[in-house]
């Protein structure tokens, strides 16, 4: 087994990822993954394939450009593949791949939890607001 030296480890230190530094991949990454886009996107097809019209259909409030750039951007990052059925109208079907299902079911999470505590979050904004309020008019 080959020993590393202080140098050689503090090199691969140097090179490993940090989403916490600005300009690292990983950083840059979770912005994209972190797009109520992405997630909503994610989270529909991770019951299984859908079509373009389908996927608009689900995603209330989506426009057909970012739907498509989102998708574009999922595709280019491995999440999810793009499947070409010529016809009249052409049928596009998007499907997860293996990276996008891994993906999925953290996107899903917290899709959910967010749908069960929405009305804590609700009641939470409340009281700030009107502490918020007593805060001003004491001050």
């Amino acid at each position: 087994m080959a020993t590393t030296t202080a140098a050689q480890r503090r090199d691969q230190e140097r090179f490993a990822y940090d989403a916490f530094m600005r300009d690292c991949p990983t950083n840059q990454l979770l912005g994209r993954l972190s797009d109520k886009w992405v997630s909503l996107v994610v989270a529909a097809l991770a019951g299984g394939p859908r079509r373009y019209s389908d996927l608009r259909r689900k995603i209330a409030g989506v426009s057909p450009k970012m739907l498509t750039q989102t998708l574009r951007t999922l595709e280019r990052d491995g999440i999810l593949t793009r499947a070409v059925t010529p016809s009249v109208p052409v049928r596009v079907d998007y499907e997860l791949t293996a990276l996008g299902r891994s993906l999925a079911g953290l996107l899903t999470a917290v899709k959910d939890w967010a749908e069960e505590h929405i009305e804590e979050v609700h009641a939470a904004r409340e009281r700030y607001e009107m502490q918020e309020t007593g805060a001003a008019a004491a001050g």
